[in-house]
């Protein structure tokens, strides 16, 4: 009894993270399309993440249009038809969503020296400049999924089977993933299309600060 109303708790948390994911994802094509960057500050610089995986995510776009267009050629029957092409036009939509996310949701050094780590609009963690040890280069090509916690407390934000920075925590932060779940790190290994920029961009904001 006490297992089946945990999963009735658990159920609609994840289709609310579901939905909160496509709603802010169709967002970020807005957002896209009129060129604009969610949470990004006059003072603060916005770090992109995308490049590394846009050539595949394009592709899928490419494959998903073929296999969409395709099917609503082939299929006869007006209700099956009908159906497909629903199921291929939305499929079409979160993949483009996806893509729009990665780009309208970087990462973003804020002017008080602190950072926002993100993954589209599936991730996203705030960490106030004074619980930052320190940002430094460490590229790496990990296995796992994009967001992949590690058994030694840390975490990897995986971008284009690749990270480039490692970010080292006073203390570890607590984050959420996905689908609701929590997690807590105190090393998060991320990518940035320009590392060096980004972290000039610390350095800059820590001048400023102090």
């Amino acid at each position: 009894m006490t297992g089946g109303g945990r999963q009735t708790r658990t159920l609609p948390r994840v289709v609310r993270r579901l939905a909160l994911h496509e709603v802010r994802s169709v967002y970020s094509i807005w957002l896209w399309v009129r060129r604009r960057r969610h949470g990004v500050g006059a003072d603060d610089h916005a770090a992109g993440y995308n490049s590394a995986q846009a050539a595949m995510m394009w592709s899928w776009v490419g494959l998903s249009i073929v296999e969409t267009v395709a099917l609503a050629l082939l299929i006869p029957w007006p209700l099956v038809h009908a159906i497909t092409l629903y199921l291929g036009l939305y499929g079409l939509v979160v993949m483009v969503g996806i893509l729009a996310a990665c780009v309208a949701r970087p990462h973003v050094v804020g002017a008080d020296g602190s950072l926002r780590l993100r993954y589209g609009a599936l991730f996203d963690l705030r960490i106030p400049a004074e619980d930052i040890v320190r940002v430094r280069m460490d590229r790496r090509y990990p296995d796992g999924q994009a967001i992949a916690p590690r058994a030694d407390g840390s975490l990897d934000l995986i971008v284009g089977s690749q990270t480039t920075l490692a970010v080292e925590l006073v203390a570890p932060v607590t984050y959420v993933r996905p689908l609701g779940r929590t997690g807590s790190a105190h090393t998060i290994r991320f990518h940035a299309d320009d590392p060096k920029a980004l972290l000039a961009a610390l350095k800059r904001s820590e001048r400023a600060a102090g």
